[in-house]
């Protein structure tokens, strides 16, 4: 993993993150607006906002990969839950161990800082993405998840 630096995104990485962005946000089929996704960095650059982020860096310093992640509170602690909201890594650069080095960097920070627990969800179909989380959670939860659309 010593080719890759995985640290919080700084304002000159906006380009990279957004094709990044761009190519995430395709490959689930949703169409998020210029405002949203203004919104989104915005949101990431601030550090008084519940949007955070980290990315990850190839060796000549370019975003390959990005993790976002909110924190918000819940009422079974005081400390707030991380939800792992979206992870996306260029795919040139995958099967290298990008998205494990994000998936630690959150964990590290989520014990450094007492968040009783990091939580996601991803489509039943991406079999490589499962296969990493099963391997880090040991597979999912009972849980099941039920949405209501009210955006359409």
């Amino acid at each position: 993993m010593s080719d890759y630096a995985i640290a919080a995104p700084e304002p000159d990485d906006q380009d990279c993150w957004r094709r990044l962005w761009g190519d995430y946000c395709a490959r689930y089929d949703v169409v998020v607006t210029d405002v949203t996704t203004e919104e989104v960095w915005r949101r990431i650059m601030d550090p008084a906002s519940q949007t955070s982020a980290i990315v990850a860096r190839d060796a000549d310093g370019q975003v390959v990969g990005f993790c976002h992640y909110v924190l918000h509170d819940h009422t079974w602690a005081v400390a707030p839950l991380c939800f792992l909201e979206d992870m996306y890594v260029d795919p040139a650069h995958r099967r290298r161990g990008v998205a494990r080095a994000l998936l630690d960097r959150l964990l590290d920070l989520a014990r450094q800082k007492g968040w009783p627990r990091v939580y996601w969800h991803t489509r039943l179909e991406n079999a490589p993405a499962r296969a990493l989380y099963d391997q880090v959670t040991g597979g999912p939860d009972p849980m099941v998840r039920y949405t209501v659309r009210l955006d359409r």
